[in-house]
């Protein structure tokens, strides 16, 4: 019997993030202490976060990540939702694999939610979308150094409506043990200052709870609204942590991608 376990490879590392665990530690440590809020903030439920290569979105990805530092000891399960880039979906895939590798090491998927999920027609179970996929994996070593040790529940997502993705998420909500993170960038190509426009609309709807219109918006607009629908029925409460453009960080501002980075929290009962 082969007992041997399938491990996705790294398959960007050395483009959008360091090759190098030294080197890719470094950088994602030295990331995320920069994004550090001023004071401490319970951890949220749920995170937006963009997902290019790190010279360019990684400032603003780590300011979500920044926030996870009281959760560190607590959150044991990460759902992860990501838009496919180079295969094409129908519903939402989870992988064959049974771990995802960076640098850092290897992170466990989590069978016993990938279970829950086995008798929903819009799940299914391929490879393929995931094998080259960047959306997901560069939000992974941002986990492994934000969190102490978690499983990972990976989705693919691709044509699925707001509902499909919200049922799947409410199968996998749990407690302050999961955390759900969805994987976006936002505006695509435009000048500098249209991408600004554009982007501070795109962040008005998301803080309040308006689903996104299209793919100009955001890539990920499809898990970006399963998520708000979920926010919408939780009362979860959204806010902003960083909104630019590879204009600002790493890139020229004739054609820009923005990025956005977006905490989802839970509101107590007292504080209704």
């Amino acid at each position: 019997m082969n007992t041997a376990i399938k491990i996705r490879p790294a398959a960007v590392a050395g483009t959008f993030y360091p090759e190098s665990p030294t080197e890719l530690a470094r950088e994602v440590a030295a990331l995320i202490k920069a994004a550090a809020p001023a004071r401490a903030t319970p951890a949220p439920k749920a995170l937006i976060v963009p997902h290019a290569g790190y010279v360019y979105s990684g400032p603003v990805a780590a300011s979500a990540y920044a926030t996870l530092a009281a959760a560190r000891h607590t959150v044991r399960r990460v759902v992860l939702l990501g838009p496919t880039h180079r295969v094409a979906l129908r519903g939402l895939a989870l992988p064959q694999a049974a771990a995802f590798a960076t640098p850092l090491g290897t992170v466990p998927l989590d069978a016993e939610l990938a279970l829950a999920l086995r008798d929903l027609p819009q799940v299914t179970q391929s490879d393929a979308p995931h094998r080259l996929e960047h959306s997901l994996e560069v939000q992974l070593p941002f986990l492994q150094a934000a969190l102490q040790e978690f499983s990972l529940l990976p989705l693919a997502v691709g044509d699925a409506t707001a509902q499909e993705i919200a049922e799947v998420l409410d199968r996998v909500w749990g407690g302050p043990e999961t955390l759900v993170v969805v994987s976006s960038d936002l505006s695509h190509y435009h000048a500098y200052a249209e991408a600004q426009r554009l982007d501070r609309a795109t962040a008005g709807q998301i803080l309040a709870l308006s689903p996104l219109s299209d793919f100009d918006q955001a890539c990920g607009a499809l898990p970006v609204n399963g998520l708000i629908d979920c926010a919408q029925r939780r009362g979860l409460v959204p806010r902003l942590l960083d909104l630019r453009n590879s204009g600002d960080t790493a890139g020229d501002k004739s054609r820009v991608v923005g990025y956005g980075a977006f905490a989802f929290d839970e509101v107590r009962d007292d504080q209704r």
